[in-house]
């Protein structure tokens, strides 16, 4: 079944051709480097910690486990100095996040961990398309009340200028519409927020913050992604060269 991903409305929102290069031509730029080994590895503490309600492992030594296994892959080897920096960084982190958790929310449930998600855009008239996608944490509180929370390892925090990005917030809107449809849950009874796994920062290292998905921005969520799903289903590819600063190609031979 024809689906698209977050990941790959955000590059067609960059620039059409940039998700054609990426997702059907197959060229990838990026290569896996220290970061985001790092960001794979507490992310994979946070949901382990999420599942289990007393968990006998110390999470340290798990984020120690998770990073060394990820840091295999990486085409070039890090020195010891990068290796002991980044592994207090995780530590750290990973020590704060039921605390973390328990500040912002009191006493909750957790609803699922790494949920997964694939579900037809109904919106999108007359094609079988599906939004694919997985949450990584979505818990209840008292209050009947669900909560999804998708984390992101940075240095020290957002901005504001990143923080109210249009296209960086629909990532939970998108995940608030289908965690709705999936589960058939009233959109009212869910709040969606960003969890900063901050890595550098000398204090607080764990910080959510609520993300407003209303109506009305579901709305425009969905207009952009109907329009995505129309282009692509055409092969409309045209080059945003507002966007060329931005982009990994620019005055490559991919894009000249």
């Amino acid at each position: 079944m024809p689906h698209i991903s977050f990941s790959e409305l955000k590059n067609w929102s960059l620039c059409p051709h940039n998700r054609k290069l990426v997702y059907e031509d197959r060229l990838n730029p990026f290569t896996d480097s220290v970061y985001t080994a790092f960001g794979t590895a507490v992310h994979s503490v946070c949901e382990k910690i999420a599942l289990v309600d007393d968990m006998a492992e110390d999470p340290r030594a798990l984020f120690e486990d998770f990073f060394t296994e990820e840091l295999k892959v990486l085409e070039d080897p890090i020195s010891q100095k990068d290796f002991d920096t980044f592994l207090k960084h995780g530590k750290e982190i990973v020590v704060e996040v039921l605390d973390g958790l328990q500040r912002s929310f009191g006493k909750y449930k957790v609803f699922q961990a790494e949920e997964q998600l694939f579900e037809r855009i109904i919106e999108f008239p007359n094609k079988e398309y599906d939004f694919k996608g997985f949450v990584d944490l979505v818990i209840q509180t008292e209050d009947k009340k669900y909560h999804i929370i998708d984390w992101k390892s940075c240095s020290w925090g957002w901005d504001m200028r990143k923080r109210t990005d249009r296209i960086v917030t629909y990532q939970l809107t998108f995940y608030k519409k289908f965690l709705s449809d999936k589960h058939n849950i009233d959109p009212k009874n869910i709040e969606t927020y960003f969890g900063l796994l901050k890595r550098t920062a000398t204090e607080n290292k764990i910080e959510i913050f609520r993300v407003s998905s209303g109506e009305k921005k579901i709305k425009n969520a969905l207009n952009i992604l109907n329009k995505a799903v129309y282009n692509i289903h055409n092969r409309n590819y045209p080059k945003n060269k507002l966007s060329c600063g931005k982009c990994e190609f620019n005055r490559s031979s991919h894009c000249p």
